[in-house]
């Protein structure tokens, strides 16, 4: 296929002064996205991706069956309140989720919050939103075009009546009610133009909003002095004496304070400071509930009474064990806890001390994410997926473990998970260490060497990477292609050892562990070079970029999504701050060595011939900033005259890193991404019309 030529890109003579290296940055100008030059040469790049992608025959034939697959829908974990039952809900031809409330778990949905009313193209999306105790308000935040930059709102349950508070700047909020006659306490960040440019994405606060009130009067609770970088929480007891404030340092480790609203004199009590560890969780009944990996790499449940409440009086209600304890919630009298086993869930509840285990029944292997206790009642919620099973929500009684199916996606038309294979395997890495990867397939493909492969993974944050229902995954894998999933080091599938040693100036076994996978499935006789395509996104994106640079060999594609790729200047941009604690930052000469070892923008060597590569990106993206695809587009696109060489950008103007994706935009990034990917691992048509393997 001919392909059209790249825009030509200027160069610059940039040249920065890392500790005594001299580090060229010759794209430097294509950081200012709000530049009339930045945008021009963004519409070129566009165009020219548009022009390739459009001709691919598979495209259209992806585009129609990703539309069924992904019309099934999004489910979110029920949470039982106070009798009622919250859940957010997308259904068909829906363009956002919908937030629902049904008076009983027997009675029927009615939706509260639709944000398919608000904009005609399905822009604005429902963020997030907190039940009051007695679930009289619901305290809810909306963004629009995926910038995650809420508003938070608040309705009246019965009559979804809205009320007139409205507080700006509440992205990824959380709120703690003390009473629905009251207010509640909440995370909020800094206005636009009160801090320096930049800031507005860090120096979160705590405030107070009693109902009614103009949240410009709101009194600053907690977070002055802080960090700038501290990520802020709070919850609160449901009788509103005891306030939890959480400050995450990163992702491996997490302060903690208590504080008694009945004697405000007392001042803050520390349960957890200054320890290389996480805790989170929540007052009730006088104590504090905890999971944390405080001497307890795998996760352990504690509790702790609220009046002396510093981790020297901690008491072990559930013991650390092999399977990572990655969730628990409380209902009145019984403990839910989530454990991962080899990246599988399982959900276990005990008495208040910690005995009397009991599982509830699971539909099959497969993950649930989170779990919703009701504090003064007996339910717990939970959503159910798999790889072939798209997501049913539960809501269970914690005492018998009889569960009541709240909702059900609908399984995809066409879709025979009969005849799809869901296998578990190891292999060792670089080092040595055995790391379990999933492999999804249908049952009559078969090792030949030739078969279209899609590796994907992340490794980071403390994330696990669990068998979820995904569109995309069952479009390629019914096409006759294969899925491997490994569960790389940097994620929590296995405790925080697995973390850490995927972290800072371990990050390179992140990504040993991808090419050792790779490597893998080719000796193993699953596919070979001109067949294996890699693919992420996020610090994902991270992982295929350096797969790109490292080992260019192993792969015939990568897809490559709102990635960091410029390491030693990812600090500097969006919120990125928040990442040091995991990656370092250039910053410190120690950590710049690390960082430019792996940097994929800092790696690419001329004369070597790297695979096709489709970068995606958004201007709205809040998160991680579109100057890293950018820059490494324009690099790599001029560090090859090889016509054969393939390099496209895609920069979405309306939309940001993921969250919140209207349908109609879901299917077309989609269609872009296995089309290309089915172009160069060679899966496409066949004379049936039906996808298979060239």
């Amino acid at each position: 296929m001919p392909l059209p030529a790249a825009p030509r890109t200027a160069r610059e003579d940039v040249i920065d002064d890392v500790h005594g290296a001299k580090i060229a940055d010759p794209y430097r100008w294509l950081e200012a996205d709000a530049t009339d030059r930045v945008r021009d040469w963004t519409d070129q790049q566009n165009a020219r991706t548009r022009a390739v992608l459009d001709q691919l025959p598979e495209r259209a034939a992806f585009a129609v069956r990703l539309r069924e697959l992904l019309s099934v829908g999004l489910l979110s974990t029920p949470r039982p309140i106070a009798g009622r039952i919250f859940h957010a809900r997308r259904e068909g031809e829906q363009k956002q989720a919908v937030l629902y409330v049904r008076d009983g778990i027997g009675a029927p949905d009615r939706a509260l919050v639709d944000p398919n009313t608000l904009d005609r193209d399905g822009l604005v999306t429902l963020d997030w939103y907190y039940p009051s105790p007695d679930a009289r308000y619901v305290a809810y935040g909306l963004s629009r075009g995926g910038d995650e930059m809420s508003t938070l709102h608040v309705i009246e349950t019965a009559i979804g009546q809205e009320l007139p508070d409205r507080i700006p700047h509440t992205q990824r909020s959380s709120v703690a009610w003390v009473s629905s006659g009251g207010g509640f306490y909440y995370t909020v960040h800094p206005a636009p133009g009160s801090v320096a440019a930049g800031d507005e994405n860090y120096y979160g606060r705590v405030r107070y909003h009693r109902l009614g009130d103009d949240p410009a009067i709101d009194p600053l609770v907690f977070g002055e002095g802080r960090p700038k970088q501290d990520i802020l929480g709070v919850s609160t007891s449901m009788d509103g004496r005891w306030v939890l404030f959480t400050a995450l340092k990163g992702w491996a480790s997490s302060d903690l304070y208590l504080l008694d609203r009945d004697h405000p004199e007392r001042g803050l009590a520390t349960v957890l400071e200054g320890q290389s560890a996480i805790a989170e969780g929540f007052a009730l009944d006088g104590r504090v509930w905890l999971r944390t990996n405080l001497d307890a790499p795998n996760y352990r449940v504690v509790s702790v009474a609220c009046e002396s409440p510093d981790p020297s009086r901690w008491e072990t209600v559930v013991s650390e064990g092999t399977a990572v304890i990655t969730g628990f919630e409380r209902t009145r009298d019984r403990l839910a806890v989530l454990r991962l086993h080899r990246a599988t869930s399982r959900l276990v509840t005990y008495d208040l001390h910690g005995k009397d285990e009991r599982d509830v029944a699971l539909p099959s292997l497969g993950a649930i994410e989170f779990v919703e206790g009701e504090h003064d009642g007996d339910h717990i919620g939970y959503t159910f997926q798999s790889f072939t099973q798209p997501p049913i929500a539960f809501v269970a009684d914690a005492r018998s473990g009889k569960e009541h199916e709240v909702a059900r996606l609908r399984m995809p038309e066409k879709l025979d998970v009969g005849n799809i294979s869901v296998e578990q395997t190891t292999f060792a890495s670089r080092d040595g260490t055995e790391v379990t990867m999933f492999l999804v397939h249908r049952k009559d493909v078969r090792p030949t060497g030739e078969v279209p492969t899609l590796l994907t993974g992340y490794g980071g944050f403390n994330i696990s990477r669990t068998p979820l229902y995904s569109a995309g995954v069952s479009a390629w894998v019914e096409a006759g292609g294969l899925f491997a999933l490994p569960n790389l080091r940097g994620g929590g599938e296995y405790g925080e050892n697995w973390h850490r040693a995927g972290m800072l100036e371990n990050k390179q076994n992140v990504f040993d562990d991808f090419h050792a996978a790779a490597e893998a499935l080719i000796a193993r006789g699953w596919t070979k070079p001109p067949h294996l395509a890699a693919a992420g996104g996020s610090n994902g994106g991270l992982l295929v970029g350096a797969a790109l640079t490292q080992r260019p060999d192993l792969f015939a594609a990568v897809y490559c999504a709102v990635p960091l790729l410029d390491m030693l200047r990812y600090q500097n941009f969006r919120i990125a701050r928040f990442w040091i604690a995991e990656y370092g930052s250039a910053e410190d000469a120690q950590q710049a060595t690390w960082l430019r070892k792996y940097s994929p923008y800092h790696n690419v060597r001329a004369g070597i011939r790297y695979p096709p590569v489709l970068f995606t990106t958004a201007e709205g993206d809040s998160r991680v900033d579109p100057m890293h695809a950018r820059k490494m587009a324009a690099l790599l696109q001029a560090q090859s005259e090889d016509p054969e060489s393939v390099v496209l950008l895609r920069v979405d103007r309306d939309a940001g890193h993921g969250i919140g994706k209207p349908l109609d935009k879901q299917v077309d990034d989609f269609a872009d991404q296995y089309a290309f990917l089915a172009w160069r691992t060679g899966l496409r048509l066949n004379g049936t019309g039906m996808l298979g393997p060239r």
